[in-house]
């Protein structure tokens, strides 16, 4: 699936990853290139992803250096016929499909440009925090082309058919305020606090029984492509598998002593 040069090093570490305790943390490590994204820096990711250890129960999303993520990394850009571009518009798909719908939760840090790709590499993700020098841009109209790693779904979702529309036509950037208004962040933090944020959800967000967190990345996503009818019958199974379960049996009722102990 994807088109990996051979005549660059293979020994460049374009991800990284590490795990403390229950977090698992990845990410992408190409600073010199605003962290753009490669046919190898997409495998890489791909590979950090499918190395998440058992135990992790949250992952953080971060870029090095000054940027998220700028999106495709236009000097690779090769003449594709347009099945070939499909294959690697899906290899996009199926690699962010991943992050958006295993079960496990994602927290994004977000800072300076996340620009096409890494816009939708962003909205792949569940918690989005962003310093006040974050860029949004989807400038693909700008160049001719179209989005191919899921904006269509996963940002006009968030924004709207309409916003979405004009931010390609226009090559609009907005600022991290006007993001935020829009709901591209979840939370705006402070220059360079990020990390610390992103990390004291990740904990908060580790201790919740995992089921209720695979319930939540999973099925409100799809309960939202859903009538309303299916909607509230897939609810109330999700209801029905999260709160029988025995991690959840025995935290309410280690909640319900504490109350009667506190009377």
């Amino acid at each position: 699936m994807f088109n990996v040069s051979k005549d660059r090093p293979v020994t460049e570490k374009l991800v990284s990853h590490t795990l403390d305790g229950q977090i698992y943390t990845i990410t992408l490590n190409r600073p010199a290139k605003r962290n753009a994204i490669s046919d190898r820096l997409l495998e890489a990711l791909d590979k950090a992803w499918e190395a998440r250890p058992d135990e992790a129960r949250v992952v953080i999303l971060a870029g090095a250096g000054e940027h998220f993520c700028a999106g495709l990394d236009l000097s690779e850009h090769q003449h594709r016929e347009p099945f070939g571009v499909m294959l690697h518009s899906q290899g996009w798909h199926r690699v962010f499909g991943k992050i958006h719908q295993t079960g496990i939760p994602v927290v994004a840090v977000l800072h300076g440009a996340v620009i096409g790709g890494g816009l939708e590499l962003a909205t792949s993700t569940h918690v989005r925090i962003a310093e006040p020098n974050t860029l949004y841009q989807l400038p693909e109209g700008r160049h001719g082309i179209y989005v191919g790693g899921g904006a269509s779904v996963r940002v006009a979702r968030i924004v709207g058919p309409g916003r979405m529309a004009e931010m390609m036509l226009t090559g609009r950037m907005l600022n991290a305020e006007e993001g935020q208004a829009l709901g591209l962040s979840h939370y705006l933090v402070g220059k360079g606090e990020g990390m610390a944020k992103a990390q004291e959800l990740a904990r908060r967000i580790a201790e919740n029984a995992p089921l209720a967190n695979y319930a939540m990345v999973t099925a409100i996503q799809r309960i939202g492509n859903m009538s309303s009818d299916d909607g509230f019958y897939v609810e109330s199974l999700m209801a029905a598998v999260t709160q029988t379960s025995p991690e959840v049996v025995a935290r309410i009722g280690h909640f319900l002593n504490r109350k009667k102990d506190a009377k």
